[in-house]
């Protein structure tokens, strides 16, 4: 891995949540003042509002247990942040672990940068880092990713996103989910995720073009809004000439998985 890269990557990262750290304080300290120009407040005049906080989030939006005709796994797709109104410090986590004997399974971290750029659509910007393993044998790949997320017109919610790794390999990704309710408690969620890669990339067994797309279909129930267990199916299948790598290492290309779980937030 390119240490250096991604280095200088981090340290921009660190200086620019920094900087709108830095600024939303700044704001704060005239939380006692008529304008934030240095008036005092009329006597009887109640304090500004605090209206640039700085604030937190973490969603767990898939915590499941997969079975099916894939190995059983436990899977865990999860995201947040901190900051302000307009730029945030972005953590992502998703990963599966293989319920059997082996220990294999993957693990993809992402640390981004992000900046609202109109209602409801942030950029994104920071590094990726994939770890997968199987019994001994592991390897780590790092990229640097560029991408956006937001709610789409019609509250679907989207998140493109761009990827180069240290190889200089380029890949997408395409995600999109959107819920319907039911009734007030009952909803039910599609969801697709579309992976492409440009070039060849016979480490990761992965051909350029469309490689794989996996339609997943979850109803669940929400207790309260921050607490909601779901039943569903997922349908993967790998596409082009990643099938057809899939196909000579004996590989199935199209899996069907039941999975339960919870989709939580704090």
């Amino acid at each position: 891995m390119n240490i250096r890269i991604f280095a200088s990557v981090s340290g921009a990262l660190a200086f620019l949540l920094g900087s709108s750290l830095a600024a939303l304080a700044a704001d704060s300290e005239h939380s006692g003042h008529a304008s934030g120009l240095g008036k005092p407040l009329p006597t009887g005049w109640e304090p500004a509002v605090h209206d640039r906080a700085i604030n937190t989030f973490t969603s767990f939006q898939k915590a499941e247990f997969r079975t099916g005709d894939s190995p059983d796994a436990a899977v865990i797709d999860a995201e947040g942040w901190i900051g302000g109104d307009y730029q945030r410090l972005w953590w992502k986590a998703d990963g599966a672990q293989e319920a059997t004997g082996a220990k294999a399974g993957e693990i993809e971290l992402q640390a981004l940068y992000s900046r609202l750029f109109s209602p409801f659509w942030d950029f994104q910007t920071g590094i990726r880092v994939d770890r997968n393993y199987r019994g001994p044998a592991r390897r780590t790949t790092g990229y640097f990713v560029i991408g956006f997320e937001g709610l789409a017109p019609y509250w679907f919610e989207i998140e493109p996103a761009l990827f180069v790794s240290e190889k200089g390999k380029v890949s997408a990704r395409f995600t999109a989910s959107y819920d319907q309710l039911i009734t007030q408690r009952w909803a039910i969620q599609p969801r697709i995720d579309l992976n492409a890669a440009f070039q060849d990339d016979p480490r990761r067994k992965v051909a350029s073009g469309f490689n794989d797309v996996e339609f997943g279909l979850r109803l669940r129930y929400d207790i309260n809004r921050q607490f909601s267990p779901y039943v569903g199916v997922t349908w993967r299948r790998a596409l082009g000439g990643t099938a057809g790598l899939a196909r000579r290492s004996g590989e199935d290309i199209s899996t069907t998985s039941v999975v339960v779980g919870l989709r939580t937030w704090l």
